[in-house]
């Protein structure tokens, strides 16, 4: 232990030094025979008359003690918080490159047929799946305070951009940094892989001893055509304790429909996950909004504290102290009537 300002010591021992010398200098000085030294010591007050001032003194000193800003240069403390542990689970196949909310060529033709209108000219192009999702994933961190969150990211295979962190700044920045160009060469969809490396990721990073909810946010476009079966990984998940849930990014509708997809999504709901189609940005935010009201729980994680103040280590005993000393001069005993 070290103090912030230790100089003020100095200051409050002169002051000290001070009050005592004025005091002194201040005392009443009376006439005494010598023969008053021969007189028997047992007449003389009890040392216990001075307890009161032995209490002031102490708690003056413990009172300048906690002035000084005492701290610990190292510490270990337990962060209590109501959160989670959360994995995002981010596709990065090419496919997240198409752009969102974009017009499909067959209802378009059929809606130009029906009304009778000429062709309008092609509109600009709107956000990517990966930047609509990007966006999201952000406002689903800045809203989730007090949890752990880390970001896995797969196409051919999954990689971990960031652990479980309250840093959600650092994550953030992070997530900005995903592109299309991080996972150059790959293209295809391991879902499997996703999942199996976010799963690793929370019990690796869980604490011994402390009940958690980790949670699983799975972001995807397609189908798995790569890698680990989603079924089976889910079991492990299921083995361990994690709830995923999944957000189908604007799914082509033949996607939607194929067997293994509705199976996946189909168990993910069996052990207790939510499956989200979203179309449009308005969707993935509404999607994000519901994980971000549905999961809450409590979370301890341990944190190292550089310079924690321990001021009332010092501060309460001096309470207790001026209290005392406040109370023994009720005592009859203990005042002076000198």
């Amino acid at each position: 232990m070290h103090f912030l300002h230790p100089q003020l010591g100095w200051w409050l021992l002169a002051a000290f030094g001070a009050v005592v010398l004025i005091r002194w200098r201040g005392r009443r000085r009376y006439a005494a025979a010598t023969t008053v030294k021969w007189i028997d010591r047992s007449s003389r007050a009890s040392i216990l008359r001075r307890l009161p001032f032995l209490t002031l003194i102490a708690a003056l000193a413990l009172t300048g003690l906690a002035l000084m800003d005492p701290v610990l240069p190292y510490s270990e403390s337990q962060i209590q918080s109501r959160g989670l542990d959360i994995v995002i689970v981010l596709d990065l196949s090419s496919s997240m490159q198409e752009e969102m909310e974009r017009a499909r060529p067959g209802r378009a033709l059929q809606t130009a047929a029906v009304s009778g209108a000429p062709a309008t000219a092609p509109r600009p192009p709107g956000k990517t799946r990966l930047e609509a999702v990007k966006s999201a994933i952000k406002n689903f961190v800045s809203r989730r305070r007090d949890d752990r969150i880390g970001l896995v990211v797969f196409s051919d295979n999954a990689y971990v951009i960031s652990p479980l962190t309250f840093d959600h700044d650092y994550l953030i920045r992070y997530t900005d940094l995903v592109d299309d160009q991080i996972l150059r060469g790959e293209g295809m969809t391991a879902i499997g892989d996703g999942l199996a490396l976010a799963n690793f990721l929370l019990s690796r990073q869980a604490i011994p001893g402390v009940k958690r909810n980790p949670v699983i946010v799975l972001f995807t476009d397609g189908e798995n055509n790569r890698g680990r079966d989603p079924l089976e990984v889910l079991r492990e998940v299921d083995d361990a304790a994690v709830r995923v849930h999944m957000v189908g990014v604007d799914l082509e509708e033949e996607v939607r429909r194929k067997p293994d997809v509705q199976r996946l999504v189909e168990t993910i709901r069996a052990r207790g996950g939510r499956y989200f189609d979203a179309t449009s940005i308005r969707d993935l935010d509404a999607a994000s909004r519901t994980i971000d009201a549905i999961e809450k729980g409590l979370l301890t994680s341990k944190a190292y504290v550089r310079d924690a103040p321990v001021a009332e280590w010092f501060a309460v005993p001096a309470l207790v102290f001026l209290a005392l000393t406040m109370g023994l001069k009720t005592l009859p005993y203990f005042i002076d009537v000198t």
